[in-house]
């Protein structure tokens, strides 16, 4: 009979020794970290890592142990790592940011630009945000506002990022890659969509509904009681509505804010249960100016790794191992890289914290690239 309790205790001692192990193996790499600052050599050295996994793996006297050692290891190292990024930086040795701290971004008398025609809801989300002293401007397509936003023709560009129900507007964070544009603050708005048509006009009558991609999404609900009803996209809300009062044809109707609806005379048909109570937008607030209030809350990066086992565990421990607290990530393909993607991070952090440069200085040493989106 197998002594459950003698086999524990030969765990628990095997397990010290590890941890005394462990301890020595971090004095070693201080050490190594020392040698690195005097000589001022990088500290991921990727082709000795492989070559160590490589030779590591070959004493295992099994398959699957080769796996649970090369694990072990991969992860030994990268602690190792982020320990070296730690003393350099309190070395004074790390790489300044390339970002200018302000006390107060200068919002007001500037001028702003929109997607869409007044009632949609990125001139809500650009009201709610600007006072009233700026000057704003709209255009028909998102690339349109960060087009304008890198031309420095405006100050600022309000874009929508992120809905709670239908998800990511996947097409914004392509194009914040296309443009040299950074985000400098963001908006949270509430979305109370309502169905709308011209006066005189019943639900009995509709037989089209227009509205833009996300609004339709985030209405599936709704939508699907109405089977017969085509649904037609457009490029904003507020311009489906514009276009069901141009058209003043009585089969028609838009999905839009109220106040589209009142803007543009239609009259309401449905509101309240489109899309539920809990649909918010974030909208971000685009600049061309690489600068940040030093009260900064958040950071939005952008990086894209190596193809290969465990580059995005190891990036992410970065956030683990200077207490960062990450609160999005997402991924987008890369057009000239079949099956490899661009991942998007949002974390909370100001770039003046030294976890946060610490942080940003491992992923930089580690990803393939790295962009530093806005720190707002």
């Amino acid at each position: 009979m197998i002594d459950l309790n003698k086999i524990r205790d030969e765990i628990d001692e095997t397990d010290e020794g590890i941890v005394q192990l462990f301890e020595k193996r971090m004095e070693l790499t201080e050490k190594v970290a020392k040698y690195k600052l005097e000589t001022g050599k990088a500290v991921f050295d990727k082709e000795r890592e492989i070559s160590k996994l490589k030779k590591l793996k070959s004493k295992s006297s099994n398959e699957f142990n080769a796996k649970g050692i090369q694990e072990v290891f991969r992860q030994m190292m990268s602690i190792s790592r982020k320990r070296q990024y730690q003393l350099m930086k309190e070395d004074g040795t790390e790489k300044q940011i390339d970002y200018r701290q302000i006390d107060a971004l200068q919002f007001s008398h500037s001028k702003v630009v929109f997607q869409g025609v007044e009632g949609a809801y990125s001139f809500a989300a650009m009201r709610t945000f600007f006072d009233d002293t700026i000057e704003s401007s709209h255009v028909e397509t998102w690339k349109e506002s960060m087009q304008q936003v890198a031309e420095q023709k405006v100050d600022y560009g309000v874009l929508p990022i992120e809905n709670s129900t239908a998800g990511s507007v996947s097409d914004i964070y392509d194009l914040m890659i296309q443009y040299p544009n950074y985000i400098v603050g963001e908006q949270i708005l509430q979305i109370d969509h309502t169905l709308m048509a011209v006066p005189g006009a019943s639900l009995e009558d509709i037989r089209t509904v227009y509205s833009h991609p996300q609004g339709l999404a985030q209405c599936r609900n709704y939508l699907e009681k109405y089977p017969g009803w085509k649904q037609k996209k457009i490029l904003n809300t507020a311009m489906a509505a514009k276009k069901v009062a141009q058209d003043g044809d009585r089969s028609q109707a838009a999905i839009a804010s109220k106040y589209a609806a009142e803007h543009f005379g239609l009259k309401i048909l449905a509101e309240g249960c489109l899309s539920g109570r809990s649909n918010f937008t974030r909208f971000i607030i685009i600049s061309n100016q690489k600068c940040f209030d030093k009260n900064a809350k958040k950071i939005s990066i952008c990086i894209e790794l190596p193809h290969e086992i465990g580059s995005l565990y190891n990036i992410l421990a970065h956030f683990i191992y200077n207490n960062l607290n990450m609160t999005k990530i997402d991924s987008r393909p890369i057009s000239e890289k079949n099956w490899e993607y661009r991942f998007f991070i949002d974390f909370e952090g100001n770039l003046n914290s030294s976890a946060v440069k610490n942080a940003l200085k491992g992923i930089s040493s580690e990803a393939s690239s790295l962009r530093l989106l806005g720190n707002y």
